[in-house]
């Protein structure tokens, strides 16, 4: 296990706000042996992560939390801090949220923002997307969205601007380009979803790498583009524009529950490639698995550099490091393209997380195991490790409720 000052002088020498270049560099594979300190969620799902500087948010639908020895347990609507180079709770930062949290991100000045399905923080009015204070909980004043019609699935944020996805209809359908410190939304960004599998647009991932865009969801348009369900949005100018991206891959039909069937999805470090991590049924093609793209390539028909299936079991969230693409949600299987719900000729042991090379698209032998529950629905990748948000109790084979972290040896 990473001893507690190697891990402090990563952590002193880490940014205190995480880039918006996809995750952290990393270049090894981190311990199949969590950390003991991390606490406890003691109900619910936890579904984000935000890490700025030590101090550690998570975001879900719960209502207690404990320290790691279970000595102590805090009530906490659906948002919590701890320290991560301790595992203390924050016993000062106890916003009440009135929703489940979907999203999360760094802020500036010792801020975090806060999206879901909520109507108000503290009893103020609040709808869908907040920024509060770490040290108090509190909201911070002047910073009003104004969202409207749905909630908020996904955020990033780079400098000035914030990034809001979901299904939302207000200020824009489903994706927007906030200013960081008002909330008010950005005129030259309205490239807009559309055509949606669903009953409406609904943008479940997004993240942001050198001046690109990554978005997935339920449409299959973007600005009347063919984007069926993915699509690359060229911010590096001072007007946002569609990029010369487009693949089909997402465009054959998964089970028939599951009409859009994105999900996750996260730059390199680099921001050469992304990884997008999809649920669907056991139907074969791109459903219920993870895949890589290369970002600037340009054409109609790109086709991933490689896929990995589990074979008919959910993938989630995923965090592409240098070292490895780490992918979660309630799988049994990796490598394993012929399983139908069965662990067909290669499929190799899985059970709720794993990590795939990023060149080769193979498994990596790591194999901590997680009870699988509804699965992993948040990753954070540090220099410290790798955070792991989830619903259930055993991860790495030992008791770590909802929240955990693999150190780097």
């Amino acid at each position: 296990m990473l001893a507690r000052v190697a891990l402090a002088a990563l952590i002193a020498s880490a940014p205190s706000v995480p880039s918006a270049h996809g995750s952290y560099a990393q270049t090894r594979v981190v311990s199949a042996d969590p950390v003991d300190y991390t606490p406890h969620v003691l109900d619910g799902i936890v579904n984000a992560i935000a890490v700025a500087g030590r101090t550690v948010v998570v975001g879900g639908s719960f209502s207690e939390v404990s320290d790691a020895g279970r000595t102590e347990s805090l009530p906490r609507d659906n948002l919590f801090a701890f320290d991560l180079l301790t595992g203390r709770l924050l016993r000062e930062f106890a916003p009440v949220v009135g929703g489940p949290v979907y999203a999360l991100a760094a802020g500036e000045r010792g801020t975090v923002y806060v999206g879901g399905d909520f109507h108000g923080v503290d009893g103020a009015r609040a709808r869908g997307l907040a920024r509060v204070r770490l040290a108090d909980g509190a909201l911070e004043p002047g910073f009003e969205p104004r969202l409207t019609g749905g909630s908020v699935s996904t955020l990033a944020r780079q400098g000035g601007h914030l990034y809001v996805g979901g299904d939302f209809s207000g200020p824009r359908t489903g994706l927007a380009r906030l200013d960081a410190a008002t909330g008010a939304a950005d005129p030259r960004f309205a490239v807009t979803p559309g055509a949606p599998l669903t009953s409406g647009v609904k943008v479940q991932a997004l993240a942001l790498s050198r001046g690109r865009l990554a978005v997935d969801g339920s449409f299959t348009t973007l600005d009347g583009h063919s984007r069926p369900q993915l699509g690359l949005i060229d911010v590096s100018g001072p007007v946002a524009r569609v990029a010369p991206w487009r693949s089909d891959a997402y465009a054959r039909e998964c089970a028939e529950a599951f009409p859009s069937y994105v999900r996750g999805l996260d730059f390199s470090p680099d921001g050469s490639y992304f990884v997008v991590v999809t649920t669907g049924g056991a139907r074969g093609g791109m459903c219920d698995t993870a895949a890589r793209f290369e970002t600037y390539a340009r054409g109609s028909a790109i086709r991933p550099t490689w896929v990995n299936a589990t074979g008919g079991d959910s993938l989630y969230a995923v965090a592409a490091t240098g070292a490895a693409v780490y992918v979660g949600g309630h799988l049994r299987w990796l490598d394993n393209p012929r399983g139908r719900d069965t662990a067909g000729p290669g499929a190799v042991a899985r059970p709720g997380i794993g990590a795939i090379h990023p060149v080769t698209g193979k498994a990596l032998a790591w194999n901590p195991t997680r009870e699988r529950g509804i699965g992993v629905k948040a990753f954070s990748a540090q220099p410290a490790g790798l955070l792991v948000g989830s619903d259930t109790t055993g991860l790495g084979r030992e008791y770590h409720a909802r929240i955990g972290m693999f150190p780097l040896p």
